[in-house]
């Protein structure tokens, strides 16, 4: 017992002591975003001009997963993408996109799970930017065919409807005849 006391519990402390640091130290670092998100806003919206050209470049060069966080940012994603979340911060932050730096300082000191609050803030202003394309993948047969479905659907519903109006009346028809004396 004296050496689990004097060996193992105090590895374990240790362990635990510095990830408890880390955290306490990222979450201090996401304080001081929040306090700033006003100031990074009123920045953004000033340069938003300048900025919509070297943004949208940066974001075509990146890899689809960057792609994929920026339009859902998604807690997941972000911790499995770790390396190419903080390469995209530093690029944002070479242009001085708003946010940015702060957030891939802390990005990189404490890793982007801990700090995820600031990461989401700089890619919901990047998603501003960019520009959703509905790519038509259907053909004019296959519209074809969902049009005939849906009037399949409609014809079937409104069936429904009429059998189930001849059942209410079936119901509220009185079970006797009345009485006369």
């Amino acid at each position: 017992m004296g050496y689990w006391k004097s060996t193992v519990v105090p590895k374990f402390k240790k362990i635990f002591e510095k990830n408890s640091t880390k955290k306490t130290a990222a979450a201090e670092a996401c304080k001081s975003f929040d306090d700033a998100k006003e100031e990074y806003t009123k920045e953004f919206e000033e340069k938003k001009t300048e900025l919509h050209t070297k943004v949208t470049e940066i974001y075509e060069a990146s890899a689809t997963e960057i792609k994929a966080l920026v339009k859902e940012p998604k807690e997941a994603s972000l911790k499995k993408n770790s390396a190419v979340v903080t390469s995209f911060l530093e690029e944002l932050s070479k242009i001085e996109f708003p946010g940015s730096k702060p957030a891939h300082e802390a990005c990189s000191k404490f890793g982007p799970t801990l700090v995820q609050g600031p990461i989401f803030f700089v890619f919901e202003k990047v998603s501003t930017f960019i520009v959703v394309e509905e790519k038509e993948t259907t053909s004019s047969k296959e519209k074809d065919v969902v049009v005939e479905e849906e009037k399949k659907e409609e014809a079937a519903a409104a069936e429904g409807e009429v059998a189930k109006t001849e059942a209410e009346e079936v119901v509220v028809a009185p079970a006797e005849p009345p009485k006369t004396s």
